[in-house]
């Protein structure tokens, strides 16, 4: 070989040998941060457990991450990675991110291992009252509150609210589209001042006698309608659309008054119907009193018993209590409706047995059970329940992120459910909660079916 020959490839070893010693060794991930932080105190159960990292990382198949020692489920999203756990009221959570868990595109391990700890929040100290508010209540309405008390943080109780009215409508499109019925059906007395009619009377008890009979529960609610001014015989319940004053409503000699006086007579007659069936009602009226008024400046209540003001509507509240009890209805549990911010209008504990919440477009699971907490800490006595809803997060979603309610209710779909013998009866669509929805519903273990009622008679 020629001198020149040998020359040149060892100046050719020469190059690739420096070249592969001067190649930059590849560096694994780095852990930046992660929510909570770590020895963070007070962290809510609905906050996303994130770790951050210096660049994107994709996680090996068998990763050993663990919350508390037990393996969890985990996403990769980006340069971060989101760990799936349920978190609880009062505890101390330790994560563990093993040595090699994750890699990034270089196919390079994390080289440590990374752990942090937090401690939620303190759970709520929740006291609830034993007793109803009602004098000497009816032997069935102290079985159903008994049942509710025990089943409350255990299980939840799934209910359908009546088309417009007076009907099981909604209740039976659940059965249609689920296979179960829900464990209470809800009535409305929207139309006192036209029954009895051809088109609606409510002497006719015989489907909810028929419910109960089969251990449902029964609840009922009052949309108020009074005349539209002093005299009319045109009606309305919104505070646009009447005149009528709710602090002239116990005023005696007012004409709201006299109204007051005449339609809680008849309703009385109505509600007796029932409790002579021995048939416990939970009793939800004047519901949303504070509107939006304390949502934004300018906001206002919707309905006219909340047009004056909180105290005016306590008066109302406390004065339909008394009449009830002097007229011997001691079936009753009493569920008042709060709107948050609003325990101006809370008529107090003891006119109020259940705290009920309506909620309306929001999936938002974290900020519901949020909302949950905050209610039940500004009432630690008094069970919560998802009075009214409609496109909310899926009930077995909320019931994980702590949102306990009692029951849980959605509103009609006038469309939907108004004739069960037209077509559309059968279809799986709904305004405010569909049959993907309630399937997830009556599907979950938390969830109290009619099926699953024992007799409380």
């Amino acid at each position: 070989m020629k001198m020149k020959t040998v020359v040149a490839l060892t100046l050719i070893l020469l190059i690739s040998c420096s070249n592969k010693t001067d190649e930059a060794p590849k560096e694994p991930p780095v852990f930046r941060s992660s929510i909570p932080a770590n020895n963070e105190a007070n962290v809510k159960p609905s906050t996303p457990i994130e770790v951050s990292f210096n660049e994107l990382v994709y996680l090996v198949k068998n990763h050993g991450i663990t919350v508390n020692g037990d393996a969890v489920d985990v996403e990769e999203a980006f340069t971060k990675i989101r760990i799936n756990a349920v978190l609880e009221k009062g505890k101390n959570y330790l994560i563990n991110i093993p040595k090699g868990a994750l890699i990034n595109k270089d196919e390079v391990p994390l080289a440590e291992a990374v752990q942090f700890s937090f401690t939620t929040e303190a759970s709520i100290p929740v006291n609830l009252t034993q007793t109803l508010v009602t004098p000497n209540p009816s032997p069935e309405a102290v079985n159903l509150y008994n049942f509710l008390l025990d089943k409350y943080g255990k299980k939840i109780i799934s209910s359908a609210m009546a088309n417009v009215s007076w009907n099981l409508n909604e209740a039976d499109w659940v059965k249609l589209q689920t296979g179960k019925y829900p464990a209470m059906a809800t009535v409305d007395y929207i139309h006192l001042h036209y029954s009895p009619a051809n088109w609606i009377d409510y002497t006719t008890t015989s489907f909810i006698e028929d419910w109960w009979n089969n251990n449902g529960l029964v609840s009922a609610c009052w949309h108020w309608n009074v005349p539209k001014s002093d005299g009319s015989t045109e009606y309305a319940f919104y505070t646009s659309e009447t005149t009528f004053k709710a602090s002239n409503a116990t005023i005696d000699g007012t004409w709201e008054n006299k109204v007051v006086k005449a339609d809680l007579q008849k309703i009385t007659a109505y509600l007796k119907l029932l409790h002579d069936k021995n048939i416990p009602v939970l009793w939800r009226p004047l519901h949303e009193a504070a509107g939006n008024i304390y949502e934004y400046q300018g906001g206002t209540a919707w309905f006219w018993w909340g047009n004056g003001g909180a105290e005016a509507y306590k008066k109302l509240w406390i004065y339909m209590f008394n009449y009830f009890q002097q007229q011997g209805l001691n079936n009753l549990i009493w569920v008042w409706t709060t709107q948050t911010k609003d325990n101006a209008f809370y008529p107090g504990d003891d006119y109020v047995d259940i705290i009920g919440r309506d909620i309306y477009n929001n999936t938002q699971t974290g900020t519901i059970a949020e909302e949950f907490a905050a209610i039940q800490e500004e009432y630690p006595t008094k069970m919560i329940a998802l009075s009214e809803m409609g496109n909310v997060a899926n009930i077995s979603v909320q019931w994980e992120a702590g949102a306990a309610w009692s029951y849980f209710m959605p509103w009609y779909d006038y469309e939907r459910t108004n004739n069960k013998a037209e077509a559309d009866f059968n279809q799986p669509e709904h305004q405010h909660a569909n049959a993907t929805w309630w399937e997830d519903a009556l599907e979950s273990d938390a969830v109290i079916t009619l099926d699953e009622m024992p007799s409380l008679k």
